[in-house]
């Protein structure tokens, strides 16, 4: 059996070991459209993080039985062009929860604790300078009793809340999807969220309904003290707009670690504000410890054990437990 990953390079120095017990695996850090035409005509199975699978995909890939997603999302394959082909789809759903949620609170403390201009205050000389054994013009946020409103109660959504429960914050969410599963904390419309939330963090797929879910209009119904954080999608904030609210001091931070398009532009709105200082930037890291790569390269090889184990018996699409629709939904 043929195996091809054609951006393994997402997943940097990982082993891959379970995945070549199954096969002839050939690794391509990147592969352009054509490039991907090409390496996947002979093969059996496609592993594919942000590579397009589309018609002409398919079509230069008549061997093709199994497409393997790096990841959750899955914006990038046409999963029902791929059914009718007879060709079965299938991600990794569940494995990067505490990573993101990890990275979600480093996020939010760093900025309501304002440890860059700490950190700077001391290394800078200032501190060394000042006559108080303190910094007093520069007090930090607490997060008790304060409301973090979440946009999307998925399973990170939910660790999440989870988290900021034990610090002793208020929880409210916004169900992208419309239906509020999650019956532990209060479903509100956005924009009561983003009215009285204290912190606001996306934990939402990318879709029709989520694409520029948050423009300038609601980060202006934003308390000038509130957070906004994102580690779900890019393009669900409108990149023109974070920039120009923080350049207004509409808000008070924000903490991005998903982009429009990525890798970040160099003409990015986000790279060019008068207050960098209440910007964070990650190079959408959240999911990506060394701990998750690890078991996202584990659960594809599963994913391809298993489908082969049952004798190329397509059953209705699940993926690792959970249905399309609810994946599509951010359940």
């Amino acid at each position: 059996m043929k195996i091809v990953f054609l951006d393994a390079a997402t997943m940097g120095s990982t082993p891959l070991t379970e995945i070549e017990k199954l096969g002839e695996l050939e690794k391509y850090d990147n592969s352009t459209a054509e490039e991907a035409r090409e390496r996947v005509r002979d093969a059996e199975v496609a592993i594919v993080n942000k590579v397009i699978v589309d018609k002409a995909f398919l079509d230069a890939a008549p061997s093709l039985q199994l497409v393997c997603e790096a990841g959750t999302g899955m914006n990038n394959i046409d999963a029902g062009l791929c059914r009718e082909r007879g060709v079965e789809v299938r991600n990794v759903a569940g494995y990067s929860t505490d990573a993101v949620s990890q990275q979600t609170w480093m996020l939010i403390l760093a900025l309501a604790g304002r440890v860059f201009h700490y950190d700077s205050y001391v290394k800078d000389g200032r501190y060394t300078r000042a006559r108080l054994h303190t910094d007093s013009d520069h007090p930090y946020t607490g997060l008790t009793g304060k409301t973090i409103g979440i946009v999307g109660m998925g399973a990170i959504g939910q660790k999440v809340a989870a988290i900021a429960v034990a610090f002793g914050m208020n929880v409210i969410y916004y169900s992208t999807s419309g239906t509020s599963h999650c019956t532990d904390y209060p479903s509100v419309p956005l924009e009561t969220l983003l009215r009285e939330a204290d912190v606001v963090s996306i934990h939402a797929p990318y879709n029709e309904k989520t694409a520029g879910l948050i423009d300038y209009d609601g980060l202006c119904l934003m308390k000038p003290t509130a957070f906004l954080v994102n580690t779900g999608r890019g393009g669900i904030a409108v990149e023109a707009d974070l920039a120009r609210a923080i350049d207004e001091v509409r808000i008070a931070g924000i903490g991005i670690d998903v982009f429009e398009k990525e890798p970040l532009p160099e003409g990015s709105p986000l790279l060019h504000t008068v207050h960098p200082e209440r910007i964070i930037l990650t190079p959408h890291v959240a999911w990506a410890s060394e701990e998750t790569r690890q078991r996202l390269a584990d659960e594809i090889a599963r994913n391809i054990r298993e489908y082969f184990d049952n004798e190329h018996v397509h059953i209705p699409p699940v993926i690792v437990g959970k249905t399309w629709r609810q994946v599509a939904d951010g359940q």
